[in-house]
């Protein structure tokens, strides 16, 4: 663990009106926005409502999906026009009132305020637009892609797609903390009901199960989280907290290293809060639940487990970002957390041959790259590769989609390969490519510029080098496996078998599953496996996505703010929100004081005031963002040649490559990657187990020992009641013996007591 005492040198907040700086934290005067903004938050609980009644109705056509992706487009384009309607001050809007308790205290009276309203500011609208615009393209590709569902599953599952949107849309937009815990349990709903839309598949209900399961764990704490916040603050309101005289007076604290100052329920609130933004973007330990939660529809996975809600956590700590600082522990263990998940995350997905799985753990890695970067003192690089995460994860994702589609549910790299050479698959196969790029850091691409911010931060931040190291090894690894599965499918020989889940049409009359060389065979033959190419729908989507991935880089050239010392659209975006809080030397702090000393004044390393240069990149030297655009750049190539060389250079066929032999020379190693090193066999034998067993002891012993008891009371009067019973014959001479019988012993009784009376 660093030296959390840096914090005090690290910090910066964005300078005030009498400062005159960058990153200027939110504002404490809060308008009421237009009514329109609700639109927003009810299409798409309008459109879930709308599936449902197509669903009572027996529908059978692709209604269900059209009033999706009209429901989701509206909402987008209203969120568009909130983007360019926002004049910089934080506006809510009020829907109705929801939760209003007012009760008395040794305080004072008190009231706990949680309304159905909704907190604007740069930070939410950020999220909201790839949010929406991503939800209306992955439900136009859902429309093609579960065609074959058409009927009550195709309602149902629409219906679960508006209320995630819906449910996502609470999460951010919320303006207290209530309201975010509502969308945050919503989304986690939606998850579960997804992940097992193929209900009567086994492998896809345990995956529910288990997704559901392992985020209740980080759910409460989050929980436990808002309650000491309203405890200790008074308030879940963000307009009210974030302008709170007591938490900025803990932010100060915490800038001059005297966290003493700072109460220990204070320091509590971001380490629970942390807990539950570790289960909802899968970071370690609780990250086993989204890779198997592949077994849903790949259109779930690109929006929930790629772009969206994963990303819940990271819009946590975004939002509640001054808190986090006011603890003395809880970013440093973001990041070790963070740093830690990115690698373990890639070494398993170098060993899988699933092309989803590996896509899964990718994400997985990212999202470690977005928890390092707000550990880290850069909520702008973590904010950053979110919005471009989002585009080419979603595109790889929806690629691969399209290839389980067509290939009937094949996803074994080991069984496809050279795909852009057969018919039909030319989109696919450059969207593949893009998306491969921006995820391997290739220079000049969006996730090139966006984990760069991270892995420079790293290394001027004091304390965090190692992390640095870390993640540069971690994007070395990302390259390879990128790659591996791009030239392992879509480049080398053209050959490709069927999965399982073939239709009567993609098969021949025994159902063998042959391959088709689409360079010799232009004709499609009775005896040869054909596969179904995308069609409109699916293509559109993955157009739209590519030139979203390729111009998404042009983000960081474009959208800064000179007067606010901005570089680019996501810095601008994220240091007028809540999240303003940024290391003295994120965003080349150092480079805009020498440009500008009188009015950019940065507290350097040592006491208040005093200007020190940045740290230089170690081994290497230089200025670490500098550096690092030659450094990252010639580690992601090795990866990618690395790649190039194992898995295409001189491949005949799908099945075997050059890296065969090699990783048989690791002995056992690959093998524990490609179980995932075990961990979830750890967690069944160290949790999973001993809790069975302790559940089936204390089952026995409410059985045999407080049952029995109970028992026991209720046997006697049943025992009582057998003695008796003869005596209640109904015959009248017995009732004659019996009375006689009880006064022979009534007198016997007093006979004995007058006996013991006289020889006393």
């Amino acid at each position: 663990m660093i030296n959390t005492t840096l914090l005090s040198s690290m910090l910066a907040l964005a300078p005030d009106a009498h400062a005159g700086g960058a990153h200027a934290p939110a504002t404490s005067e809060v308008a009421s926005g237009p009514s329109w903004i609700l639109l927003i938050v009810a299409l798409p609980m309008v459109t879930t409502i709308l599936c449902g009644i197509y669903a009572m109705i027996g529908n059978k056509s692709k209604l269900p999906a059209w009033t999706t992706v009209v429901g989701a487009g509206i909402a987008f384009l209203c969120t568009v026009a909130m983007y360019l309607s926002f004049d910089g001050t934080p506006y809510t809007v009020h829907a109705f009132d929801w939760i209003q308790v007012h009760f008395s205290s040794e305080g004072g009276d008190k009231s706990m305020i949680a309304n159905f309203s909704f907190y604007i500011d740069t930070l939410t609208i950020y999220w909201m637009l790839f949010v929406t615009g991503l939800a209306t393209l992955i439900a136009l590709y859902a429309s093609e892609y579960m065609s074959h569902d058409i009927g009550t599953s195709y309602c149902r599952f629409f219906g679960a797609f508006g209320l995630f949107v819906f449910s996502m849309a609470c999460l951010v937009m919320g303006d207290n903390l209530l309201m975010l815990y509502l969308g945050w349990e919503g989304v986690g709903l939606c998850s579960y009901l997804l992940i097992g839309y193929f209900y009567k598949k086994p492998e896809a209900v345990a995956a529910a199960k288990k997704a559901f399961i392992v985020n209740r764990i980080g759910d409460l704490g989050l929980a436990l989280g808002v309650y000491l916040t309203f405890v200790h603050f008074g308030s879940l309101e963000y307009a009210v907290l974030f302008n709170d005289p007591t938490l900025l007076g803990y932010v100060e604290s915490a800038k001059v290293g005297d966290f003493s100052a700072i109460p220990a329920m204070a320091q509590w609130i971001p380490l629970l809060f942390m807990i539950g933004a570790f289960g909802k973007s899968a970071q370690f330990p609780l990250y086993v639940w989204l890779p198997d939660a592949m077994e849903g529809p790949t259109p779930v996975s690109a929006l929930i487990h790629a772009a969206t809600m994963v990303t819940a956590g990271v819009y946590l700590i975004a939002r509640t970002y001054p808190m986090f600082l006011a603890s003395e522990h809880a970013l440093p263990i973001v990041a070790w957390i963070g740093t830690i998940t990115a690698l373990l995350a890639a070494t398993i997905g170098m060993a899988q041959f699933d092309i989803k799985r590996i896509m899964a753990y990718s994400t997985v890695s990212q999202l470690g790259y977005m928890f390092a970067g707000l550990g880290v003192l850069t909520p702008t690089g973590g904010a950053y590769h979110v919005l471009t995460h989002a585009f080419f994860k979603a595109l790889l994702f929806l690629c691969c989609g399209a290839v389980m589609h067509g290939f009937a549910g094949q996803l074994d790299l080991r069984k496809l390969s050279g795909l852009r050479q057969v018919k039909g698959w030319g989109i696919v196969s450059l969207g593949m490519f893009i998306g491969c790029i921006n995820l391997a850091g290739v220079p000049f691409t969006a996730g090139y510029f966006s984990k760069d911010t991270i892995l420079a931060e790293a290394f001027v931040t004091p304390g965090y080098a190692m992390i640095g190291w870390i993640l540069l090894i971690t994007a070395g690894l990302t390259a390879y496996y990128t790659f591996r599965v791009f030239f392992r499918v879509f480049m080398g020989p053209v050959e490709y078998h069927p999965g399982d889940e073939l239709h009567d049409h993609d098969h021949d009359d025994h159902g063998e599953a042959n391959h088709h060389d689409a360079g010799q065979h232009g004709d499609h033959h009775a005896d040869h496996f054909h596969p179904h190419a995308p069609g409109w729908a699916i293509n559109t989507v993955l157009v739209v996505l590519t030139v979203c991935s390729i111009f998404a880089s042009g983000l960081y050239i474009v959208g800064g703010n000179k007067d606010a010392h901005t570089k680019h659209y996501a810095d601008t975006m994220v240091s007028a929100s809540t999240a303003s809080y940024h290391s003295n030397y994120g965003s080349h702090a150092f480079e805009y004081y020498e440009k500008d000393p009188e009015h950019y004044p940065v507290p350097g390393i040592g006491p208040r005031g005093t200007i020190e240069q940045p740290l230089e990149m170690p081994l290497v030297g230089g200025d670490p963002h500098k550096m690092m655009y030659y450094i990252s750049g010639v580690i992601g190539v090795i990866g990618i040649a690395l790649a190039w060389f194992l898995h295409l250079f001189g491949r005949t066929n799908a099945a075997e490559c050059k890296m065969d032999p090699i990783a048989r020379m690791f002995g056992p190693i690959p093998k524990l990657a490609e179980n995932k090193w075990y961990v979830d066999e750890i967690y069944w034998a160290i949790l999973v187990t001993p809790l069975r067993i302790g559940s089936h002891i204390l089952h026995w012993i409410d059985k045999l020992f407080v049952d029995g008891i109970v028992n026991v009371f209720g046997f006697l009067p049943r025992l009582l009641a057998w003695i008796l019973r003869p005596s209640q014959s109904g015959v009248l001479q017995g009732y004659a013996v019996s009375m006689a019988g009880g006064i022979a012993l009534l007198l016997l009784t007093v006979f004995v007591i007058i006996l013991q009376g006289g020889a006393s």
